[in-house]
């Protein structure tokens, strides 16, 4: 099983743990809402939990223009 981080905009693999057994709280899910979690986490067929994050590109290209927040997506 792995845990792969992926930005939610550029779809830009930023990380991947391969672990056996989660510690979900170590990884601060229990810090998400209930809707934060159905937005962010995804569980794949094949075992794998897929996590929509943003990468540092995008975050920083959200802070030049604020206005971005309101598009689910601004990377055509």
């Amino acid at each position: 099983m792995a845990v792969v981080y992926k930005c939610r905009h550029c779809g830009h693999k930023i990380g991947e743990l391969h672990q056996h057994v989660v510690d979900t709280s170590m990884l601060g899910f229990d810090q998400l809402t209930v809707k934060e979690k159905e937005e962010m986490i995804h569980y794949q067929d094949n075992g794998d939990i897929l996590i929509q994050a943003i990468c540092e590109d995008c975050e920083e290209t959200l802070g030049r223009h604020p206005s971005y927040h309101e598009l689910d997506f601004f990377i055509q």
